[in-house]
């Protein structure tokens, strides 16, 4: 079953914050587990303060690929998230593993400086998993920037899908950490964000 990687490689990205509302969305429709192999730990953190069981956050074991494959048995799908670098072990080992790779970037140069060595990470896998799929997406947008404007464009010097749907900066992201839940369960304060995940969860789900 689906073994999706969040990844980057440098911190600040927002990873781990779309790599939670991403799952939390997904177990709206299916049964997923979540790993956390992020050595700042925040999506343990996050779980630590949660007030219901819906999306299990397990921390990463010293075998990655083997706790994957073993939760790929019980769970439709699996997010893991990973250290904000390519050349972190853990994430090399998933790479090799999952079927989907997905890419938050910030509209900003250090962060799209930073995708052209993902790239190169996602071709190294490729190598030993041909079958991984990999897309970009666009995060914490403020869309009356001018370089959020054009940080699609200049993605398309990167030789990686972008998303149709692009993850705006919002402060109930920050709310939500605070209070250990996901966009999905605020209510109406939530709702614009849960839309933009939703949207971007069914062009996961659809290849």
């Amino acid at each position: 079953m689906p073994v999706i990687v969040v990844v980057g490689n440098k911190g600040g990205a927002g990873k781990t914050t779309l790599s939670v509302n991403l799952a939390a969305g997904l177990t709206k429709k299916t049964s997923i587990a979540m790993v956390d192999a992020d050595p700042q730990g925040s999506a343990l953190q996050w779980r630590a303060i949660a007030d219901d069981d819906a999306l299990p956050v397990y921390a990463a074991s010293t075998d990655l690929t083997n706790q994957a494959n073993e939760l790929q048995a019980d769970y439709e799908y699996v997010v893991i998230d990973c250290p904000p670098s390519v050349h972190a072990p853990q994430t090399n080992a998933v790479l090799r593993i999952g079927d989907l790779a997905l890419i938050p970037v910030q509209p900003s140069p250090v962060d799209l400086w930073a995708t052209v060595h993902i790239e190169r990470a996602i071709d190294q896998a490729h190598q030993s998993n041909p079958s991984l799929r990999a897309m970009l997406v666009i995060n914490q947008l403020e869309a009356r920037t001018t370089l959020s404007r054009l940080v699609r464009e200049a993605l398309t010097e990167i030789a990686l899908p972008v998303a149709k749907t692009a993850v705006r900066r919002r402060a109930i992201y920050r709310n939500c950490a605070l209070e250990g839940k996901s966009v999905f369960d605020m209510g109406r304060r939530g709702a614009n964000a849960a839309e933009e995940l939703d949207q971007l969860i069914q062009e996961i789900m659809t290849p």
